[in-house]
């Protein structure tokens, strides 16, 4: 659309459990890796569904150990993806500190591992053994604050949590500070750390598991007559948003323009979809007219794959 402020996609940082790094991930993607395995996290015994999707990820490959024992593994994620990004951008830390720079991360669930860890240390040996880094590690806003705090990012620290559409959400609102001129340079996406036992217990409970435990690498099959439940699996992804002119200033690569965004919502079911699916094809049809794309040009969609 003329006249309006056009946003690139200049890095991607991924963690997930098929590969990390922009290469591993593609890599794995190519190869057509399941890594769905047993549970290995916690005991998972007494719980109908026993697999999940575990990222490989080791923090002291991205900070200190001082800075790894301050960080629960949600906001570990977070602050790993985006030096990950930042580094595939061509970005050094020092580039983006300011106010012209903003963080925008989505997470369902937060710091929840941490919280069940403490809440067990709180059962069996009261409050006093409790770590008191759990009040600054709980909430769904402290991944964006400790990637704020790790590089100095001055700029709008936002985080959302709506469930499964919560890293799309901020990479859509973040182009959008962009868009508006608020900010020049985003961090946006997503990153989860789920796998804690009395979480996982809880879906497990209300039956949206698979129960396929002894065929993990088929248990995520969401369009199959067969489909029984969808897998949890753990990992993040943050890209580098970046005003297109600022971009090409600085001869960045650009993997992709972010052209549109649109979100509605079913006033449905919590984990039900509406039947006839009409809200989700509003929100494809407003993606398309924020973009100014014709529906003939769309060329790929990626489902959620629950």
């Amino acid at each position: 659309m003329p006249g309006r402020r056009r946003v690139a996609i200049t890095g991607i940082g991924p963690i997930t459990p098929i590969g990390n790094g922009v290469d591993g991930l593609w890599d794995g993607i190519l190869r057509g890796d399941s890594a769905v395995r047993p549970i290995t996290r916690f005991d998972p015994s007494q719980f109908s569904c026993r697999v999940a999707a575990e990222a490989v990820f080791e923090p002291l490959d991205f900070m200190t150990p001082k800075k790894a024992h301050k960080l629960d593994r949600f906001s570990q994620l977070g602050l790993a993806c985006s030096l990950m990004a930042l580094a595939d951008a061509g970005l050094r830390p020092e580039d983006v500190a300011g106010d012209a720079i903003g963080i925008y991360t989505g997470s369902a669930l937060g710091g929840i591992e941490f919280a069940e860890a403490q809440h067990a240390v709180f059962v069996h040996k009261g409050i006093r053994a409790v770590s008191p880094l759990l009040a600054l590690s709980v909430f769904g806003g402290a991944s964006s604050c400790n990637i704020a705090i790790e590089l100095g990012i001055t700029g709008a620290s936002v985080a959302n949590a709506n469930s499964c559409a919560s890293g799309v959400i901020a990479i859509g609102e973040a182009a959008r500070l962009i868009r508006a001129g608020e900010a020049e340079v985003m961090l946006a996406g997503g990153v989860e750390a789920p796998l804690a036992p009395l979480t996982f217990g809880a879906f497990a409970i209300i039956r949206v598991l698979t129960g396929r435990n002894d065929d993990p690498a088929t248990a995520s099959r969401p369009f199959d007559k067969g489909r029984d439940g969808f897998v949890m699996a753990e990992g993040g992804a943050m890209l580098v948003l970046e005003e297109w002119e600022r971009a090409a200033r600085r001869g960045a690569h650009v993997y992709a323009e972010l052209l549109g965004y649109a979100t509605t919502n079913d006033a449905h079911h919590m984990t039900a979809p509406r039947p006839d699916g009409a809200q989700a094809a509003r929100a494809m049809a407003g993606a398309l007219r924020n973009a100014g794309v014709p529906p003939a040009a769309v060329g790929y969609v990626n489902a959620h794959g629950s």
